[in-house]
């Protein structure tokens, strides 16, 4: 009986591991899509008239910013109700609408620095998601402080918008790299317990999985930021 149960408990634990790096696959495979879209369309932009257009009138920019708020709202609100299909569909145009806010860091930053802070923060990235992944530690108790941090770096981003001061933005920084590498390694370990209850074949994991992608998504694209801030050299 014993041997049964060992048996038993080892095909599950295999199970397991299949199905978790199954589900993974898919949810960065989403990402990686979501970068790419997000990547060609802010460099496209940036070489069109249109970014003069978007960045002199701000009217044109605050349409666009409050439609990729209601976009990753309602997906996030109504992901249970919706078809997977639209679920990916809202990732990818969520994506897109990013690209195109993120098209002035192309006439800010020199393409060199661009890209170099680009391959920091995916090695970064890369590591600090695996931590999350092997990692036995529960990392679900610093889920609180690291929502609380992010408030906090978020008005004090508010703040500083009227204040212009060099010293706080410098701070707000480096302490935004370090909230979301924890937020990528609490994301990371979020959705691999995501798999372990969840058939990625189902349309519930399907859901899922793009919930999942679009968590790292947003964990990359603010640690890249907040990278370029630090390490990128302006025209």
């Amino acid at each position: 009986m014993n041997q049964f149960q060992n048996y038993t408990g080892a095909v599950e634990a295999s199970f397991s591991t299949e199905a978790t790096r199954k589900f993974l696959l898919n949810v960065y495979n989403w990402m990686a899509m979501g970068l790419a879209i997000t990547g060609v369309i802010a460099y496209g932009i940036s070489r069109s008239s249109f970014v003069e257009v978007m960045y002199s009138n701000p009217f044109v920019l605050f349409a666009i910013i409050i439609l990729q708020l209601g976009v990753v709202m309602g997906m996030t609100f109504a992901i249970n109700k919706i078809p997977s299909g639209v679920a990916i569909g809202a990732f990818f145009l969520y994506s897109a609408l990013t690209g195109l806010t993120m098209s002035a860091i192309f006439l800010v930053y020199t393409g060199t620095s661009i890209a170099s802070t680009f391959f920091v923060c995916a090695g970064m990235f890369a590591a600090v998601s695996a931590f999350g992944y092997v990692t036995k530690s529960d990392l679900s108790k610093f889920g609180t402080y690291f929502f609380m941090a992010l408030i906090g770096l978020i008005l004090a981003s508010v703040v500083n918008i009227f204040l212009k001061s060099t010293t706080l933005n410098w701070i707000i920084s480096y302490a935004g790299v370090l909230i979301f590498v924890g937020l990528t390694a609490y994301d990371t370990q979020r959705i691999k317990k995501m798999s372990q209850s969840t058939d990625i074949d189902s349309e519930a994991g399907k859901k899922s999985a793009v919930v999942g992608s679009l968590m790292l998504y947003l964990d990359f694209i603010n640690m890249f930021m907040f990278l370029l801030r630090i390490f990128g050299d302006r025209k």
